[in-house]
């Protein structure tokens, strides 16, 4: 079992129990869920559950990637349908055979390559682009969104019969704030499998971390908790220097061309979360509020954490 999905809390022994009813069957999924939570972890064990586990699982990124570039990234390209395109090149579509297509951030697909998307799922066959030879679609499709769908649909910026074939069987991954009494378990998961990634153990005891890891409110949810583990153990083991929040975020904001939903989506934060601290700091830096960075999750004493 993945760490995000561990916990005998009632959601998570819910949300594991409908992931085993649906593994083995094509239908159609729409993974719900604020941003770190765990949706790519739920759709690979849907695949890995089920009779497709031995084909491909391709995930797709709809907020990555450029909206000129979808089209061919999804559908694939014939040799000279566009400048720059030498060769045939096959799509993340036609990649996913009878395997799994992982629709990852569904939410913020432009309304304009909605459609193109929704050919390929209601008629289940494509075209390459620059191709006119139709080619069948196999795939089970897994899609996954922090964003409300339903009111996108209301206030049109989500096609409404692209949510329909979207939302066939419907799963909500919980929040850590809703599911409390995971984090023990959860966090020695994390802390035990990245000790053993980076090939180092902490200097000192977890118990203090684990207790702060419990009071601590989890915005990020799983992914910030796993960021969190990593910084503390090597700054555990390292004795890695205090860098500034500002800092931080700044190389994350740099690394990700100033698209703050990538940079947010980096350091295992929700985007909200990610625009609050910009805030805040601006304020700090004018002299608007106090400097906080001294408390028990961002001060000198948790080096790793603000590394």
């Amino acid at each position: 079992m993945d760490d995000a999905l561990i916990g005998g809390s009632e959601a998570m022994r819910e949300l594991r129990g409908q992931i085993a009813l649906l593994a083995d069957v094509p239908t159609t999924v729409l993974l719900l869920g604020e941003t770190g939570t765990g949706k790519g972890v739920a759709a690979r064990a849907l695949h890995a559950g089920g009779a497709r586990r031995a084909r491909p699982f391709v995930h797709v990124d709809c907020a990555a990637l450029p909206e000129g570039l979808f089209e061919s990234e999804l559908l694939g390209h014939e040799r000279g349908a566009f400048t720059g395109a030498v060769s045939t090149r096959i799509g993340r579509a036609e990649a996913a055979e009878d395997g799994t297509l992982f629709l990852d951030e569904i939410g913020e697909l432009p309304l304009r390559l909605q459609g193109k998307l929704l050919r390929l799922l209601q008629e289940r066959c494509f075209e390459r682009v620059g191709g006119g030879a139709s080619r069948p679609f196999r795939a089970r499709v897994v899609a996954a969104t922090h964003v409300d769908l339903d009111a996108a649909a209301a206030r049109g910026a989500f096609r409404r019969d692209l949510l329909f074939r979207l939302d066939v069987a419907r799963l909500v991954v919980p929040p850590l704030r809703e599911r409390r009494e995971d984090l023990p378990a959860l966090a020695r998961a994390l802390l035990a499998r990245t000790a053993a990634r980076l090939g180092r153990a902490p200097a000192r005891s977890a118990e203090a971390f684990l207790a702060e890891v419990a009071a601590h409110d989890w915005r990020g949810n799983v992914r910030e908790l796993e960021n969190a583990v990593e910084r503390w153990l090597i700054g555990a083991a390292a004795g890695a220097t205090p860098r500034s929040e500002a800092q931080r975020l700044s190389r994350a904001l740099d690394a990700s061309g100033g698209n703050v939903t990538r940079a947010a989506r980096h350091l295992g934060l929700a985007r909200s979360t990610l625009r609050d601290r910009l805030a805040r700091l601006e304020r700090e830096e004018s002299g608007d509020v106090p400097r906080d960075l001294e408390s028990p999750l961002y001060g000198a004493e948790r080096v790793a954490w603000t590394k």
